[in-house]
């Protein structure tokens, strides 16, 4: 009776041709329940219409007909109109306004509140997942449980003899933490992690984020009907946190290439504001050109450079390479230098372009003396080019004066002509190009052969940067000999702590680097390649350590899962022990779906893709505030070294 009574409430509620999905042949159930809750006319009109469903769902009080909600909601949980793990799948997903992102033909991003995160795995599994990798969160105190500071786990302090236990945190005058951090954990709830110590603290943050590149160099492929946008909100979200940890003086540079740079500056538009873009780096980070391109052999990515604040921020000149230095072939008291010819050329060189920079310099030849105002005896020149068109001068008048006083201006006569050079001094160094062709820049030479080398011949890591692109660009925006703090939140195999770790050992600094990851191989790369570089420095140290796993936890367990039968063992514990989503129906799921030919018959990677769909992903790493909940299992010295991270006080 029950079968006969669904299949004729099923025939008619596809005469609604609103609920009918004729490409998938299902009802939209969604929409179904939206119906019921809005008690819309036409759809109540269509139960009334039929003797048996007007009979069950509706109850007669006089003359007029009480429709029963709840009834007819309760029998669609009961009995799955379309009875399949497809619908089931299906339910746990998320919404955007009354529809599944699964029953939408278009995603608009609108990102006036948090109300989009997208926490962003990069396993590839994650990278299978399809609109549950959306993790929209609706609900302003889910949102600020996600964005909670997590609990810190398995604490290890690494230095050039080894590994040790750490019993406190170093910190300085005014508390903040001393310390070079490897963080292991999604890489957004660890920003979250940082704000109550960094905030406000951070001088570079260097990331090399996915590329979102076409073909299979592309590692964030987990969607390509929501890619180019689903790239945007994951980067977004990561940037919107990173801001609040840069100081007033701190600059972010991001690592792209064509395929989302455009897209990029946009983003970063918005999030930092288009007055505090300082500029483009294009670098040539492949000499030889990608071969596998259809059009161009591609040889450069970017490094876009954006400030806090443009302000306050003042970037070093970049240090001279070797054939450079060969350039500075004189030498003074003061040190080496070359004659620069003081008169300008080329663009910008006119007296109209520059009208305070045209005047006339007075030259005594016998007494080599410099003047600006016409005396007798003194020979009047003035920036004309060879062609006798006026140019202008280099420096204004104040800025030649203080030359003539560090004696920095010379007077050559050539062929009958007087001409003024200035000393360019070695110890200035050059002011940063937009363009870095050097051959140090090779991606291969020194990014994966240095790596490779480091490993003893092994490669570990794919598409590793050289270390002096990453280098160079601490260098110029750090103090050099200073302390300031370098943040790498995509840290891969770990070069930008290499590249700080070399820059101190230059300059006697004290740079300090925070990196975070959430790939397995942090642990038999990033920290492996990190403590490699300490040893043969002789010294250093860093402190390794984990957000605390919860459902992430689950999660592993999922994918190490080797058949259908171990995964139908680990149901019971996922719904006892971790967080589902509120969707999941665990005596469905177990009573039904698992018991059906067609899940049996679905690949193990496709039964574990929806275990994984049913998990909660605002619950995959344990909350500091429930740090003591014995559930979670954290040891006593996690739990006091969390606090003390946090600095906290009872």
């Amino acid at each position: 009776m029950k079968t006969y009574f669904k299949t004729k409430l099923y025939d008619l509620l596809k005469k609604d041709s609103r609920l009918w999905d004729e490409e998938k042949k299902e009802l939209n159930e969604t929409l179904l329940k939206d119906l019921i809750d809005k008690l819309d006319e036409k759809f109540i009109e269509l139960l009334l219409s039929e003797k048996e469903t007007k009979e069950k769902f509706f109850i007669k009080v006089k003359d007029v007909f009480v429709f029963k909600q709840n009834e007819l909601k309760f029998f669609i949980d009961e009995n799955k109109l379309d009875n399949s793990y497809t619908q089931y799948q299906n339910k746990i997903g998320l919404r955007i306004g009354n529809k599944l992102l699964s029953e939408r033909d278009e995603v608009v991003l609108d990102w006036p509140f948090k109300d989009c995160v997208l926490e962003g795995g990069m396993t590839k599994e994650d990278q299978k997942r399809k609109e549950i990798f959306f993790n929209e969160v609706l609900a302003k105190d889910e949102i600020d449980r996600l964005f909670d500071p997590k609990a810190l786990v398995n604490w290890k302090r690494y230095t050039a003899k080894g590994e040790e236990r750490i019993k406190e945190l170093k910190r300085d005058k005014d508390g903040t933490i001393q310390e070079n951090l490897i963080i292991k954990g999604n890489n957004l709830l660890a920003l979250h992690s940082l704000k109550k110590q960094f905030a406000g603290k951070v001088k570079l943050i260097y990331i090399d984020p996915p590329y979102n590149t076409e073909g299979e160099s592309n590692t964030f492929a987990y969607n390509n009907n929501f890619n180019h946008s689903s790239w945007l909100t994951f980067i977004k979200n990561r940037l919107d946190v990173a801001k609040n940890l840069l100081n007033k003086e701190g600059v972010i540079v991001i690592a792209i290439d064509d395929y989302e740079q455009a897209s990029l500056k946009i983003l970063c538009d918005e999030v930092f504001g288009r007055g505090n873009f300082i500029g483009t780096v294009v670098v040539q980070s492949n000499p030889r050109g990608r071969t596998t391109n259809t059009h161009f052999a591609t040889c450069h990515e970017y490094a876009m450079f954006f400030a806090r604040d443009i302000d306050y921020i003042s970037l070093n000149f970049l240090k001279l390479t070797k054939q450079q230095k060969l350039n500075f072939d004189k030498k003074d008291e003061l040190g080496e230098y070359r004659l620069l010819p003081f008169r300008r050329s080329g663009g910008t060189s006119t007296p109209e372009e520059r009208p305070n920079s045209y005047y006339p310099i007075y030259y005594d030849e016998q007494k080599d003396i410099f003047s600006l105002e016409k005396k007798v005896g003194f020979i009047e020149i003035f920036p004309i080019d060879k062609l006798g068109k006026k140019r202008v001068w280099r420096q204004i008048r104040p800025s030649f004066l203080e030359a003539v006083k560090r004696k920095d201006i010379v007077c050559k006569k050539t062929n009958g002509n007087y001409v003024i050079y200035m000393k360019d001094r070695i110890k200035e160094g050059r002011k940063v190009k937009t363009i870095w062709a050097d051959s140090k820049y090779d991606a291969s030479a020194n990014g994966t052969m240095l790596l490779k080398n480091i490993f003893s011949g092994e490669k570990l890591f794919s598409y590793p940067k050289s270390i002096y692109t990453v280098k160079d660009t601490v260098d110029i925006v750090t103090e050099r000999g200073g302390n300031d703090i370098v943040l790498d939140f995509f840290a891969g195999s770990g070069t930008t702590a290499h590249a700080v770790l070399e820059l101190n050992k230059e300059d006697s600094g004290n740079r300090r680097f925070i990196l975070c990851e959430q790939m397995h191989y942090i642990t038999a790369v990033t920290k492996e390649r990190v403590k490699k570089v300490i040893e043969n420095n002789g010294g250093g140290d860093f402190v390794y350590v984990e957000l605390a796993k919860w459902n992430e936890e689950a999660k592993e367990k999922i994918l190490k899962a080797k058949n259908l039968i171990e995964l139908e063992k680990l149901f019971d514990e996922l719904y006892e022990r971790y967080f589902l989503n509120y969707n999941v129906k665990t005596k469905e799921f177990k009573e039904k779906i698992l018991k059906e030919e067609g899940f049996k018959k679905l690949s193990l990677d496709e039964q574990k893709h929806l275990f994984v769909e049913m998990l909660d992903m605002n619950q995959m790493y344990v909350n500091f505030s429930e740090r003591e909940d014995k559930k979670y299992n954290l040891s006593k010295e996690d739990i006091i070294l969390s606090e003390k991270y946090y600095d906290y006080r009872k």
